[in-house]
């Protein structure tokens, strides 16, 4: 290591962050590239759980007992992973590290995997359930902002298994996108929270999958009802995160969505309104501490780390020069909650892999 790169730390990287480069070199950011082996690990994780019905946690509103039946019969794609979205979230890991690792461990295994999770009969299933009048908000935002990530990369992946499944999955993306521009316009104010219902984070996946698709009427809808919503807003308090259980920033998703509906010039003047502190140099901000990683929701918080990190990696990749003091930041949040990965608690383990790899996925 070239001990002349710390002097670029001097007067505008907080003193704690030179220290933790310099002392923890193990969760340094230079041992943390997602290299073919940590891509292994986080495989391991999902495929593990996508075809494990058991624990779960089934989202359903019952009209009668005959609505009563097993996870895999009522979610035959995405009944693994403990519930529906983490599911989905989980079949988006596997195919991302399928399509960038090519030597990837049990590459068959993964893809027979998905084949059968994602069938045309298993996804018409699912359109099924969406399709009853009392499921009209199922997974809403969050399970439907996951499901169009993992629709991108599918039809972003040039391999035969990748397109067919794609295929399959489109009539599903195709309804959800259906239920956006429904919905959003009679949102009338933005949720806030931490967690799966907050509005900004669940409109960013969604909006990339506009862009990439060439829906302008899908573009339209999410733009608008996005400025319509955030535009106004000012002074984001830092401070009031986390709260007990988050595993999304309110302030950094909001972010990340304005960051990709406005054009640059005008969102660093909507940035300098509702986020000041991040123009400074000496800006940090302390990692999310789980106490008990045996607790499924105070776990969330090692999620929150990670998505903190990818919303400075998202602002990095736009703005170097802007905000290239923002990296350090970014990468402690990172490395501070990755070994919490595989801790062997299967509360974190059946999603977290897809957080940390969301990261990655930004991290240049």
């Amino acid at each position: 290591m070239d001990c002349h790169y710390f002097t670029k730390f001097d007067e505008t990287y907080p003193m704690k962050y030179i220290l933790y480069f310099l002392f923890v070199p193990m969760l340094s950011v230079f041992s943390q590239e997602l290299t073919l082996e940590k891509a292994n690990h986080l495989a391991s994780l999902p495929i593990k759980c996508l075809q494990q019905e058991y624990p779960n946690k089934l989202g359903q509103m019952l009209i009668d007992s005959t609505e009563i039946q097993a996870p895999k019969k009522l979610h035959p794609a995405f009944y693994g992973c403990f519930d529906w979205h983490s599911s989905v979230h989980g079949h988006w890991s596997l195919v991302y590290l399928l399509k960038h690792y090519p030597n990837l461990a049990n590459r068959e295994e993964i893809i027979r995997k998905l084949q059968i999770n994602l069938s045309k009969d298993n996804i018409q299933t699912e359109i099924d359930y969406l399709n009853k009048k009392h499921e009209k908000s199922f997974e809403r935002t969050y399970g439907w902002n996951w499901l169009l990530k993992l629709q991108l990369e599918l039809e972003t992946f040039n391999e035969p298994f990748a397109q067919e499944l794609a295929q399959n999955l489109k009539p599903l993306s195709d309804l959800i996108i259906v239920r956006y521009t429904e919905f959003l316009p009679k949102l009338l104010y933005p949720i806030r929270v931490g967690t799966h219902t907050n509005t900004a984070f669940g409109l960013t996946f969604a909006w990339d999958y506009a862009v990439h698709s060439k829906n302008v009427a899908f573009q339209n809808s999410i733009k608008q009802n996005a400025i319509r919503m955030f535009q106004n807003d000012a002074d984001c308090p830092f401070i009031w995160e986390p709260s007990g259980t988050d595993f999304l920033s309110p302030c950094l998703e909001e972010m990340g969505l304005m960051q990709r509906v406005m054009d640059k010039k005008d969102f660093l003047l909507w940035l300098k309104k509702f986020a000041p502190k991040l123009f400074s140099k000496k800006f940090s901000w302390e990692v999310a501490k789980v106490s008990d990683r045996t607790d499924g929701h105070l776990v969330h918080l090692d999620g929150l780390n990670f998505s903190r990190a990818w919303n400075f990696y998202h602002l990095l990749n736009d703005y170097p020069k802007e905000f290239n003091h923002l990296k350090a930041v970014a990468d402690y949040h990172l490395n501070f909650s990755l070994p919490s990965i595989v801790d062997g608690n299967y509360e974190g383990e059946h999603w977290l892999a897809s957080f940390a790899l969301r990261a990655f996925e930004e991290k240049k």
